[in-house]
C-alpha cells in the first residue's frame, strides 16, 4: 500500500517541488475518497433509496413553474372567457400533488441520511479508537496526545457536519442545475441560450473558489490541531507550569497559536465573502437581461407570458443552488482536509505487528534469550550493538548503569514494544515476532515507575489486567501484595474511586496497586522499569516487601538506580554503552571489591550512613 513516506524518495530525484506537492495531493485526495467509500459501502443499499428520494423531490420541484407557464398560458385566458376553470383547477392540483410528493421525500431522506451518518460517525470513532490501540509506542512516542484528541474530535466533528448537511444540498444543487438548464433550453431555444450566457462566468468564479478553499481549510485544520495540543499539553501539565511560573509564556504561546488559527478562519471566511455576492451578482443581472430580452420577445409575441414567468422561476431556482454549493463546499473542504489527516492514521502500520501465522504460546515458562540482538532509534547510532543475553526460567535479573545504557530499551524489547534491528529475542525459544499479542501480553507485563491509573475504582484498576477476575480473587491479590490494609482504609474500600491518574492515592499506594494489578495477571516474565525511583524510604520498603511476593517463581527483570531493589535480585547485569561489562551475583560483584557495581554499592552503603 502506498504511502506519504514512500514519496520521500521521488524527492531526491524530483527536483521539481511543484510536481512533488501535486503528487502527494494526488496521494491525500485519493487516500481520503478511499476511505469515505469504505465508510459509505455498507450502507449502499439505502444509499440507492436516498438517490431515488432525492430523484423524485428535485423532480417534483423542477415541475412547479412549468405547472405555472401552463396554468397561466392554458388556463387564465379560458377563464377570462367564462371557460376552462376544469383545466385550471386541474393544473392547481398537480401543482399541490407535487409540492406534497416533494416535502414527504424530503423528509424521508433526512431521516434516512441522518441514520446513516451516525452510524457511519460511530464507525469512524469505532475504528479511530482502535487502530490508536494497536499502534506501537513507537508511533505514540512521536503523535502528541493533543494531535490524537484532534483526530477524534474536531477531524471528526468535520465529517459530521458534512454527512449532517452536505450531501443532499449538493446533490439537490446538481440536480436543479441541469435540471433547470435543460428546461430552459426546452421551453424556449433562444431565451435559453441567452440565459445561459452565464456559465463561462460561473464556471471561472467556481474554479478559482475551489483552488483556494482547498488551501484554505487545510490551514483551518492544520491550526486547529496545534491549538488543541498546546492546550492538552498545558492542561496535562499543569503542576510544571506551575511549579516553573510558566503560565506567561505557555499564554503567550496560545495566544500566536490561537491567532494563526483565526487568521486561517478569516481566509476561510474572506473566500466565502467574495464567492457568494458573485454568484449572487452574476445571477441578478442574468436574470436582468433575460426579463429584459424575454419582455420585448413576449412583447412581439415570439413567447407567451407564461414562458417568460416560468424562465424567471426557474432562474431563482438555477442561481439559489449555488448558493448551496458555495456552502456545502466550505463544509466539504473542511471535510476533506479532516479525512486526509484520518486517513493517514488509519493508513499507519504497527511497526511491530501482528505476525500473520502465530506460534502458539499457551503457557510461557519464561525463559529468554537475546541473540546477536542490535537495535537503533535512529539509523546508525546503536543503542544495543550485538547483545546476547540468556535469563533462565524463573531468574531475578537487575540492570544496572548509567542513564543511556540500554537498561529501559533492553526492557521495551523483551516486552515487544519494540523489534531488534538485527537479530532475536525470543521466549521459550519462541522469536516474539512470532508469537501473537494476546499470548505475548498474558506471558509479559511491565510495570513502570509511571504506575498509570485510570479513572474508576481501585477494585477496577486492580482488574485491569485480569478483566473477568472475580471480587475475591482480586482481594487476594492486594492481600498478598500488602495492600489490602491501606485499601480497606480508604473511605468506599476497594469501591474508593482514585480520581484523575490516581490523584487520591499516595505514590507508594499506586505502585502497590500497580503491583497487585500484575500479581493478579500473573505473568511468566515481569519487567519492573524504574518501580521504586519515585518513593520514599516507608513507601519503599512496602514495595521491597511486596516485590519478594510478585517475583517468585516467575522471571523478572528489574530496573533500579537504588541498590535496596537489587539486593533482592538472583544475578546483577551492569551495561555501559549497550554492552553488558559485569555479570553475576550481588553479594559476588560487590565481594570482588573492584567493578562498577562494587563501587555503586560502596556509594550508597556510605550515603545511608
Amino acid at each position: 500500500m502506498t504511502t506519504v513516506k514512500d514519496w520521500r524518495g521521488v524527492a531526491a530525484e524530483d527536483t521539481d517541488q511543484a510536481d512533488l506537492t501535486d503528487k502527494v495531493s494526488l496521494l491525500l485526495k485519493e487516500r481520503s475518497r478511499r476511505l469515505f467509500v469504505d465508510l459509505l459501502r455498507p450502507h449502499k443499499r439505502i444509499l440507492w433509496f436516498l438517490v431515488a428520494a432525492v430523484l423524485i423531490e428535485n423532480a417534483a420541484r423542477l415541475s412547479v413553474p412549468y405547472l405555472v407557464k401552463e396554468g397561466i398560458d392554458k388556463g387564465i385566458p379560458p377563464l377570462r372567457a367564462g371557460e376552462g376553470a376544469e383545466t385550471l383547477l386541474t393544473i392547481v392540483a398537480v401543482l399541490l400533488g407535487a409540492v406534497v410528493v416533494q416535502a414527504i421525500t424530503r423528509q424521508a431522506f433526512l431521516m434516512l441520511a441522518g441514520r446513516i451518518g451516525q452510524e457511519v460517525l460511530v464507525t469512524l470513532r469505532r475504528r479511530m479508537f482502535g487502530h490508536f490501540q494497536k499502534l506501537s509506542p513507537a508511533f505514540h512516542d512521536d503523535y502528541t496526545s493533543g494531535r490524537v484528541i484532534s483526530r477524534q474530535t474536531s477531524d471528526i466533528d468535520a465529517i459530521y457536519e458534512l454527512l449532517e448537511t452536505g450531501f443532499d444540498g449538493l446533490i439537490t444543487a446538481f440536480l436543479t442545475l441541469f435540471g433547470t438548464a435543460i428546461l430552459l433550453l426546452v421551453l424556449d431555444l433562444e431565451l435559453g441560450l441567452v440565459a445561459l450566457l452565464c456559465f463561462p462566468f460561473l464556471w471561472l468564479l467556481t474554479r478559482w473558489f475551489r483552488r483556494e478553499s482547498a488551501r484554505a481549510y487545510r490551514r483551518t485544520r492544520e491550526t486547529v490541531a496545534v491549538v488543541i495540543v498546546h492546550f492538552v499539553e498545558t492542561i496535562g501539565g499543569m503542576r510544571a507550569v506551575q511549579a516553573f511560573r510558566r503560565e506567561g509564556r505557555n499564554q503567550q504561546i496560545f495566544e500566536d497559536v490561537n491567532d494563526d488559527y483565526r487568521a486561517a478562519n478569516e481566509r476561510a471566511f474572506r473566500l466565502v465573502g467574495m464567492f457568494m455576492p458573485g454568484i449572487k451578482l452574476i445571477g441578478n443581472v442574468t436574470i436582468a437581461v433575460v426579463l429584459i430580452y424575454g419582455a420585448h420577445l413576449a412583447y412581439h409575441g415570439e413567447v407567451t407570458v407564461g414562458v417568460l414567468a416560468a424562465f424567471l422561476l426557474y432562474l431563482r431556482q438555477f442561481f439559489e443552488p449555488m448558493q448551496e454549493i458555495s456552502q456545502f463546499y466550505n463544509t466539504f473542504q473542511s471535510a476533506s482536509a479532516a479525512l486526509e489527516k484520518l486517513s493517514g492514521v488509519l493508513e499507519e502500520e504497527p511497526s511491530v505487528p501482528e505476525p500473520a501465522d502465530p506460534t502458539p504460546l499457551p503457557s510461557a515458562a519464561g525463559d529468554l534469550r537475546f541473540e546477536q540482538v542490535s537495535f537503533s532509534y535512529v539509523e546508525g547510532r546503536p543503542v544495543l550493538p550485538n547483545l546476547d543475553l540468556h535469563v533462565p526460567a524463573g531468574q531475578t535479573v537487575a540492570l544496572v548503569g548509567t542513564t543511556g545504557a540500554g537498561k529501559t530499551t533492553l526492557a521495551k524489547l523483551v516486552a515487544r514494544f519494540y523489534d531488534p534491528t538485527s537479530g532475536r529475542v525470543t521466549v521459550d525459544g519462541i522469536d516474539l515476532r512470532q508469537v501473537s499479542d494476546a499470548d505475548l501480553r498474558r506471558a509479559v507485563v511491565m510495570v513502570t515507575q509511571e504506575n498509570f491509573l485510570f479513572n474508576g475504582t481501585v477494585a477496577d484498576n486492580i482488574r485491569f489486567g485480569k478483566p473477568d477476575a472475580t471480587d475475591a480473587e482480586v482481594v487476594e491479590a492486594a492481600r498478598a501484595i500488602g495492600a489490602h490494609g491501606f485499601i480497606t482504609a480508604l473511605p468506599d474500600g476497594y469501591s474508593t474511586d482514585v480520581a484523575n491518574r490516581g490523584g487520591r492515592l499516595s505514590a507508594g499506594q499506586r505502585q502497590l496497586v500497580a503491583f497487585a494489578r500484575a500479581f493478579l495477571a500473573d505473568p511468566a516474565v515481569l519487567i519492573l522499569d524504574e518501580a521504586t525511583s519515585s518513593l520514599d524510604v516507608p513507601s519503599e520498603r512496602l514495595v521491597q516487601r511486596a516485590l519478594r511476593t510478585i517475583l517468585a517463581e516467575r522471571t523478572a527483570i528489574i530496573i533500579a538506580h537504588r541498590l535496596s531493589t537489587v539486593e533482592i535480585a538472583d544475578r546483577v547485569l551492569v551495561l555501559e554503552h549497550g554492552r553488558i561489562i559485569e555479570d553475576g551475583a550481588p553479594d559476588d560483584l560487590i565481594a570482588s571489591g573492584s567493578g562498577q557495581f562494587s563501587t555503586l554499592h560502596t556509594a550508597w552503603v556510605d550515603s545511608l550512613a
